[in-house]
């Protein structure tokens, strides 16, 4: 499946342009305005204690995240457990309050004066999450679901249950059948399924995947990721896609942004990102991706170590507990991640990409790696 998989993947790059240049009613900044603009978002949860309760820390679950994603692409996240994917989501849909930063969506700033409130974001972009069922009211038939996003907003019964049926055709299942239906009637690849035509009722123009494929079998994933792509040009989508298998990434995702304990370490093109990456722990994830080669083995592990406490990470840069190229410049002060705004850029928050930084190794690539993924040409050779 994986071999068919970059197969299709390889002839739908061909076939299409990574970006959608076809306009869009709704547009309002115009093609060159990104839709989504984040900058210096910032989460932090109290951790309180003792016999007043006063706060003791935090939980510095994200910690200064910006990045851009442009009209009609699907930005992919990656990174370990708990390094703050899916609170940034949450943070981006509105279901918690940031601390600070900002977003900006298609030019108008959310939550600020004369700005896109909350109500209006959420008709814009929606989310589907990792639990199928328990996104799901086990109360509710599908049908009802569906059409009650578009019954709050101000649509009428009969519009909102045809756009529901309507909705069901277009992610392969008859209304007929499933409409009437309850969620422990379905399986869990049918319950993703209705999630996403759900997300859908309010006509949207981005969403959020947070793991949405993570829990199906393979080859019900495979279907589900070939309906998103299909979905996504014919809804003139703009996607988020966050899951940590790295080779759902590379197929569905035209940009990659890393996170790491709370933070942006890399961001760029995904065949920039898998073929030649920047930052150790970029490398160090691809490298940990097992292979159905039996003669390719993992002989040592890439990266060793847990992850540093988020409560109180290490200064300068929070990877360096962990990594074999790490200096003292490391360990004196964070490198930083310019010129995000450009996303055509391949960036890397290291000292090592940094010719000004005083690394030993500043401005030298990586040492090459034996188990980085080769280019999808090479592999089907």
């Amino acid at each position: 499946m994986k071999t068919a998989m970059r197969r299709f993947s390889l002839a739908a790059r061909r076939a299409q342009p990574r970006l959608m240049p076809r306009g869009d009613p709704r547009d309002r900044g115009g093609p060159a305005q990104p839709l989504l603009l984040v900058e210096k978002l910032r989460k932090y949860f109290p951790i309180t204690g003792g016999l007043l309760n006063r706060r003791i820390g935090a939980v510095k679950a994200v910690d200064g995240v910006s990045f851009a994603v442009v009209k009609g692409e699907t930005l992919g996240i990656v990174g370990e457990s708990g390094c703050g994917k899916s609170t940034l989501a949450r943070l981006l849909v509105g279901l918690i309050p940031s601390d600070s930063g900002s977003i900006v969506f298609d030019g108008d700033a959310v939550g600020r004066p004369h700005g896109m409130n909350l109500r209006e974001l959420r008709r814009n972009l929606q989310m589907v999450f990792q639990d199928s069922d328990a996104s799901l009211n086990p109360r509710l038939p599908i049908e009802e679901s569906i059409a009650y996003g578009p019954r709050v907003h101000g649509t009428s019964r009969a519009a909102a249950r045809s756009t529901a049926h309507d909705l069901l055709r277009r992610v392969g299942l008859r209304p007929e059948l499933f409409a009437p239906r309850y969620p422990h009637e379905l399986s869990g690849g049918q319950k993703q399924r209705v999630n996403i035509a759900r997300a859908l009722a309010l006509s949207p123009r981005m969403l959020i995947l947070d793991e949405a494929v993570s829990a199906l079998d393979k080859s019900v994933e495979a279907q589900v990721l070939n309906l998103l792509r299909y979905l996504k040009t014919h809804f003139n989508l703009t996607y988020l896609f966050i899951s940590h298998d790295l080779n759902v990434v590379q197929y569905i995702a035209d940009r990659v942004l890393v996170m790491y304990l709370g933070q942006v370490v890399e961001i760029g093109p995904v065949d920039a990102i898998f073929h030649a990456p920047k930052h150790p722990y970029t490398r160090a994830l691809l490298e940990s991706r097992l292979a159905a080669d039996p003669h390719d083995r993992v002989e040592a592990p890439p990266l060793v170590g847990d992850p540093p406490n988020p409560i109180d990470p290490p200064s300068g840069c929070r990877f360096r507990t962990r990594c074999s190229f790490a200096e003292e410049v490391c360990a004196a002060k964070a490198p930083r991640l310019g010129g995000w705004r450009d996303a055509s850029a391949h960036l890397a928050a290291c000292h090592m990409t940094d010719r000004q930084s005083g690394h030993s190794r500043a401005g030298q690539a990586l040492p090459s790696a034996t188990r980085l993924p080769k280019p999808v040409e090479a592999q089907l050779a």
